[in-house]
């Protein structure tokens, strides 16, 4: 039975309720790929797939419109897969579990990746339909944009006519974002060595934290639990003798961590365990607004091989040292973010310990700062760093004709102006900007809450009135 069959706009629920039916989180899209070319091919439409997976679908302009130049609408199919701890759902293989709360759609126990599944769904709605009045349309979807946005990365640009450009990945109702921050992935590599220590076997963990998108929420300061897994057990070798097993946190570098781990051995338990009751009572009150459900929990295991003493220190040295979070406001936008980096993936091998950051900045020199900073620590830890994931931020356009059209058509369907915004967080524009010169480029959306959180909200009445406004917006493109 269908869930969202009763939600307006139903051309667009229905899609959307579909693709969710589909598992298609990071580097597992070749079914929703497989689906849209299947929409395609069904409907006599013209599309083209690349060997990433990315899916173009043209449609023809609607009569009236034989002159008018051609948009290209984009979003990206894949989303973060995240889910609540008691959670037994296998996102690699299985559909989401919708539910509707009010004016909310949510998924049972997981994100519901209406970023950026909303995307999708308002474009197969629009090339479903033949009714409806547009310039030729250009689809674009994407693979892999929350891991680096490696799809557009790989998209070739030159297939495209369109220079204007809607994108709907956008999480605020009413505000349109005409630039975004540049950003990278850094990973951290520390080598260990491993060595027998006489000690009690301990987990320690850090947990219940409120999380969120690190270039949206980065600001909220909300905990990063592998930063706080860092700060509790180098207060913790100041209270005992202790040996490293292994550190693990996050799951998204582009995410901030719910919950980390540590596995060690201490020469004194009972003074570890007192140590964390006291961490767990600091943190508490510090995080009491950003993180109220916060744990710090100390118990027995069994370890694997512990670390050396010196690998033990290098690793807390990383964890303690490590910039993260806000490191510089812009100048110029208020409120906006102009620097920052998050500590989203840690991980331990049997020779080595892996930290993730995503590094974000609309200053391309401040990106490349922080880039220093990691590569000195690291070095400096007898270790190195490997950079993925690079991508361009997306300049400020002073003339834009789309974002006025579009301003136009929000002012008199909402009565008040838009708010025309920057954002810390990476979009693809950046990239299609960079590879289509001239674009004219906005990004839109509904209003989302807690996206990239089993908690994530999408609401109803927001995506109607977010798909008015891009019909509105295409009707009156005649030119």
């Amino acid at each position: 039975m269908a869930i969202l069959e009763h939600l307006e706009p139903k051309p667009v629920f229905h899609f959307f309720e579909a693709l969710c039916g589909i598992p298609h989180g990071s580097r597992n899209t070749r079914q929703i790929s497989d689906w849209l070319v299947e929409f395609a091919r069904s409907r006599g439409l013209d599309c083209a797939r690349d060997e990433r997976n990315n899916v173009i679908i043209r449609k023809a302009a609607a009569p009236g419109y034989a002159d008018a130049a051609p948009v290209i609408l984009q979003g990206h199919m894949d989303m973060v897969c995240e889910k609540a701890p008691d959670c037994a759902l296998d996102m690699e293989r299985e559909g989401l579990r919708l539910a509707v709360d009010g004016d909310t759609v949510y998924a049972l126990g997981t994100t519901l990746g209406g970023d950026d599944g909303i995307a999708v769904a308002m474009a197969l709605a629009l090339l479903d339909d033949p009714a409806l009045p547009h310039p030729p349309l250009e689809c674009v979807f994407t693979v892999d944009e929350e891991i680096g946005m490696l799809g557009a990365q790989a998209l070739d640009c030159s297939v495209l006519a369109g220079r204007r450009m809607i994108n709907i990945d956008s999480e605020e109702e009413g505000i349109f974002t005409v630039s975004c921050a540049g950003g990278r992935v850094v990973q951290c590599t520390v080598p260990v060595r491993r060595a027998a220590f006489d000690g009690a076997g301990l987990r320690l963990e850090v947990s219940g934290l409120t999380g969120g998108h690190s270039g949206a929420e980065i600001h909220k300061g909300r905990a990063n639990a592998s930063i706080l897994l860092g700060r509790i057990l180098y207060a913790l070798s100041k209270r005992t003798a202790l040996r490293l097993c292994a550190v693990s946190g996050g799951l998204k570098d582009n995410a901030i961590p719910i919950s980390a781990a540590a596995e060690l051995r201490a020469a004194d338990a009972a003074a570890a365990q007192a140590l964390c009751g006291e961490m767990r009572e600091a943190l508490r009150g510090e995080y009491a607004l950003t993180d109220p459900a916060l744990e710090v929990t100390l118990s027995g295991c069994t370890p694997e091989p512990a670390m050396d003493e010196d690998s033990t220190r290098r690793v807390l040295t990383l964890l303690l040292c490590a910039p993260n979070g806000v490191q510089a406001m812009s100048p110029d936008i208020p409120e906006l973010v102009q620097t920052s980096l998050n500590l989203g993936i840690l991980q331990t091998g049997a020779e080595a310990v892996e930290a993730m950051f995503c590094v974000r900045s609309s200053v391309e020199s401040q990106k490349l700062l922080l880039t220093d900073r990691l590569e000195c620590l690291s070095a400096g830890l007898g270790g190195k760093i490997e950079i993925s994931g690079d991508y361009p931020g997306w300049a400020y356009r002073r003339q834009s004709p789309l974002r006025e059209l579009m301003t136009e058509v929000f002012t008199e369907q909402y009565g008040r102006p838009p708010v025309v915004s920057a954002i810390h967080a990476g979009l693809e524009c950046g990239l299609f900007s960079g590879k289509l010169p001239g674009l004219d480029c906005v990004s839109i959306g509904p209003d989302m809450r807690d996206i990239h959180t089993f908690r994530e909200r999408l609401y109803i009445a927001s995506v109607g009135r977010t798909w008015r406004l891009l019909l509105e917006t295409l009707r009156r493109m005649t030119d």
